[in-house]
């Protein structure tokens, strides 16, 4: 059995956060000693390990709960999940190169030097004007 401190340097999670995937309902110690301290098992370790890297690919904790709650022949349901997580990324990616081109057309008109008037604040500051309504 690991102790809250053993689990959290096994998987690089800080305690706060293991505590917080408690109250979450995510993962759960298995016993706790008589001075109330936390013990999880292996099961909790690689349960751990799971949502550290369900974390790491951007997954929300409600993605995390539902896989963590799927039989593991539930392949539909995993796919689905995947799917809808491809397609949330795919969108922020194109969100994120529109933001890109913008920036970048604000910059190419100021090279930085001093020997003219730059608009670079002026244009962060216009939120009318973005990449999408080029």
């Amino acid at each position: 059995m690991l102790s809250i401190g053993e689990l959290s340097r096994a998987t690089g999670v800080k305690v706060p956060t293991i505590r917080y995937y408690e109250q979450a309902g995510l993962i759960e110690a298995d016993e706790r000693t008589e001075g109330n301290q936390r013990r999880y098992s292996k099961v909790g370790l690689e349960r751990l390990r799971f949502i550290r890297h369900g974390r790491d690919l951007g997954l929300s904790l409600d993605a995390i709960r539902a896989l963590v709650g799927l039989d593991p022949t539930d392949h539909a349901t995993t796919h689905a999940i995947a799917r809808e997580h491809l397609a949330d990324i795919r969108d922020r990616m194109a969100r994120l190169a529109r933001l890109e081109a913008e920036l970048k057309r604000i910059m190419a008109a100021c090279d930085g030097g001093h020997d003219h008037e730059c608009n670079i604040l002026e244009a962060f500051a216009d939120h009318g004007h973005c990449a999408q309504d080029h």
